[in-house]
């Protein structure tokens, strides 16, 4: 009898020992133990994620250590192949933390520093001295006279490590962007007679105009052209880049600001981008559409109308209005019509009451 009760016992003790070892995956995974879990919550997590191999087994080994009760919360980027001792060594300090934060397509460095101080807990003086740095411009090859990275932190999704510094932060977004540009995109670059950093001012541009990406390369060909000519780009966003005013409507004092990023007043790109632009609006720069349009204007839903001339593109915008003075109506009607109906609905109840 006494053999047969060690038999478990022992069977257990082979599992905890074999579980609890390292093993010789070095692969990672993204994990995020949410504020509040449970340890054992952890521990499933951890197990879905094949950290561990059993959820339970690894709650007992923790709770027969003593080392089930802390543990910090947050988003991990952790190793597969670590021994028992060394999750619970990581959940209880906190090793591999990381930070995440999102960076969307079309912000400027004046939205970007925010977020990458909140997010990261840095001082924002650091991040501006970070997208300051000469040699780091050099090597992204910025034209004299620009003073940051603007449009080279790429948009994306970072897990930042726990403790990054500002200037880790930027390289890490700036590598990204390196990463992300195609080797070939250099040689169409010869084919457009373009410098990278026109083609990454134009993308940014693009970026801040367009609400529906299969327009992109339509309204790249749409400044492609106005190039060509030398006609200016009249381009809004350029404007409220100049003035740092957020996404909207343009006054037509807005457009007597003196600026070199004032397209209504000045021909050609401006010095430099305006925002960080995604990878497809750096390809709709570099392989605009082949379309004649040389106009341009936005419905409210953001959708475009395109046109060749400026007779069409003044009935284009004729036409918008109208559009959008009939919805503006209907809409009013429904609300009109549905408040009428609540009024109604409730007459009846009051009524039946």
């Amino acid at each position: 009898m006494r053999r047969r009760a060690a038999l478990p016992v022992l069977l257990l003790a082979t599992a905890l020992v074999a579980g609890a070892c390292a093993s010789d995956d070095k692969t990672s995974v993204t994990l995020t133990i949410r504020e509040g879990s449970s340890f054992r919550e952890a521990a499933e997590s951890l197990a879905a994620h094949d950290v561990i191999g059993n959820a339970r087994l690894f709650g007992w080994y923790a709770a027969r250590r003593g080392k089930d009760r802390h543990i910090r919360y947050g988003t991990y980027f952790i190793r597969r192949g670590g021994s028992w001792d060394e999750v619970l060594t990581t959940l209880a300090q906190g090793r591999g933390i990381v930070n995440r934060v999102r960076i969307t397509e079309g912000w400027p460095l004046w939205d970007i520093i925010p977020a990458l101080a909140e997010g990261l807990m840095l001082a924002p003086e650091s991040l501006e001295v970070a997208v300051r740095d000469t040699a780091l411009l050099r090597r992204l090859e910025v034209p004299r006279g620009q003073l940051t990275a603007e449009g080279y932190l790429f948009p994306d999704t970072y897990d930042f490590p726990d403790g990054v510094t500002a200037r880790q932060a930027v390289e890490l977004m700036v590598r990204r962007f390196e990463r992300v540009w195609k080797p070939e995109w250099n040689e169409r670059l010869a084919e457009l007679k373009m410098t990278r950093h026109q083609a990454v001012t134009l993308a940014s541009i693009v970026e801040k105009e367009v609400r529906r990406g299969e327009e992109r390369p339509v309204v790249s060909a749409v400044y492609t052209n106005r190039l060509r000519i030398g006609m200016p780009l009249q381009a809004d966003p350029t404007v409220q880049y100049a003035l740092k005013k957020r996404p909207g409507r343009v006054l037509y004092r807005d457009l007597r600001v003196d600026s070199p990023y004032n397209t209504y007043r000045r021909a050609g790109l401006p010095p430099g981008p305006i925002a960080s632009p995604g990878a497809a609006s750096l390809e709709a720069a570099l392989y605009p559409a082949k379309v004649p349009y040389r106009f341009f204007v936005a419905h409210p839903n953001g959708h475009h109308e395109f046109r060749t001339t400026y007779r069409e593109h003044l009935e284009a915008i004729k036409m918008v209005r109208e559009v959008a003075r009939r919805d503006t109506l209907e809409r009013r009607e429904l609300e009109r019509k549905q408040a009428a109906d609540s009024a109604a609905a409730a007459k009846a109840d009051s009524i039946g009451q």
